[in-house]
Formats: structure tokens, sequence, C-alpha cells
């Protein structure tokens, strides 16, 4: 299916690997110019690398990044300062650290809102205008699963991802609807990548139980019996900027593999 994306600019935060890496791919290889964006350096030039380097991008298809803090008032300006018009945006931070909703103070609860709800507000803010002038725009926010199914030691993600569906349930069904503009918010559950890795290691160090018996103990418990992969991820992203998911906006679209017990 041809997307109908090609030559278009996005703008993918968090891109260095894992699921932004993902989404970076998928549009390259439907011909979208990318913008990546990442904290470390060094991880982002490989990431960029690569997408240069893959065999299923167009050559039309352009690279940059900037290694920047997406979640400061200055990394956001380096990016902008760089190009200031997308079509496209993926906004995705890393979560906030799990625990116990007694320990964390007011500072943290700040930290988890500025990264996961204020930031995504930030980039949507500079960017949908221009997208309504040009009739096109495609926002997509990497939030969680646990938006739909809260855990309780991810009380921080819980409150700070959940603020930012509400604002984007009510921008997305404003006049931007009409101009072409589409705000949508994609779920991941468990996908095999570094913080999944990091997360199960720290399960085995308190359990005692072996990396490898928690991985099949926690695939056991996806109805798909295995974990999402970085590259099915993107595509999915991919299909939600596209021309054919123009009538999808306000969505919270959730790939978890059937985790999910409920019917809505």
């Amino acid at each position: 299916m041809n997307l109908g994306i090609a030559g278009k600019w996005a703008l993918v935060c968090g891109a260095s690997k894992g699921l932004g890496f993902g989404c970076a791919q998928a549009l390259v290889r439907e011909g979208v110019h990318v913008l990546i964006v990442a904290r470390g350096a060094e991880a982002l030039q490989l990431a960029a690398s690569k997408l240069i380097a893959d065999s299923d991008r167009p050559a039309s298809a352009t690279v940059q990044y900037v290694a920047a803090d997406i979640t400061t008032i200055e990394g956001r300006a380096a990016v902008f300062a760089l190009r200031k018009d997308f079509d496209i945006v993926v906004t995705n931070a890393g979560g906030p650290p799990t625990g116990d909703f007694r320990d964390w103070d007011r500072d943290s609860w700040i930290k988890a809102v500025d990264a996961n709800m204020l930031t995504p507000i930030e980039l949507i803010k500079a960017t949908v205008d221009g997208m309504a002038e040009r009739g096109f725009g495609r926002v997509i926010n990497i939030t969680s699963s646990a938006v739909k199914a809260p855990i309780d030691i991810l009380g921080l993600s819980n409150g700070a991802r959940s603020g930012l569906t509400g604002f984007v349930a009510g921008v997305a069904r404003s006049k931007l609807a009409s101009r072409g503009v589409t705000l949508n918010n994609l779920l991941p559950g468990k996908f095999d990548t570094d913080r999944l890795a990091s997360t199960m290691g720290a399960a085995a160090q308190k359990t005692g139980k072996s990396l490898d018996d928690i991985r099949q103990a926690q695939a056991a418990q996806i109805p798909a019996q295995r974990f999402g992969t970085a590259e099915e991820f993107g595509a999915i992203c991919a299909f939600l900027c596209s021309v054919q998911a123009g009538y999808m906006t306000g969505q919270n679209v959730l790939a978890d593999g059937g985790a999910y017990p409920g019917t809505f």
C-alpha cells in the first residue's frame, strides 16, 4: 500500500533506538524525510547511519539528526533552529521511574509531567498551525498501555500520560480535524526493547530467577505468546501517519498482543 506521505517531513523523538527508531525507519521506508532526535549523540549518529544505509529507503528520503534533550526548552530550540515546519511529529520520551507513590516528592511529579505531558504539548503547539495551513498534519504520541490498564508501580507514568491523553482528546476534535490534521496516541504494551530488558533484569535480580525464566513467564501472559518488535510498532505508526488514516483522530491505538483484557 502506498501511504501517500513520500516527501513529507517528520520529526521523530527518542529515535536513537527502540520504538522511536522503529517509527523513524518505517517512515523513511515510505520516502519521508526525517529529523531524528535523542540525547545520546553517539547512539543517535549510529541510528542515522542505519537509516541511511537501509536498503528499503528510497534514495529521495533524507535523514537528519540532532542530539538534544527534547524535554527541555533548549533542546526544542535546537530542533526548531534546524527545521521549523514538520508534516509529521512523533513524540516520545523515556518513561519515568517505577516505585511507590509514597516516595515521590513534588519534583518527581513535575519531572514526569514535564517529560511525558508538557513536552508533547509544546511540540504540538509549535507545529499544528503550520500543518493546518498546509492542509496536512499527523501527530503521533507514543504513550503506554498503562493509559488503558494502569500499573501500580508506574504511578508517575499513569498520571502524566493520562493527562496528555485528555489534552489530545480535546485538541484532536478542534478545528484542526477539518483542516487535515490528526492527533492520535499509540499505546505500546511489551515490546522487545532495551527498556523491557532492563525491567526484566531488575525482576530477575529481585526474585532470584533467571532472565530467561522471567522472559518466558512474561511472554506467556500475552495472548500472542511473544513480545512485539520495534519494526512492527513502526509500521503501525506509519499507517497512522498515512493519507488513508485521515479519518482517524483523537484515538488511543493499543498495540499489546492482546494483553489488555477489556472490551473497550
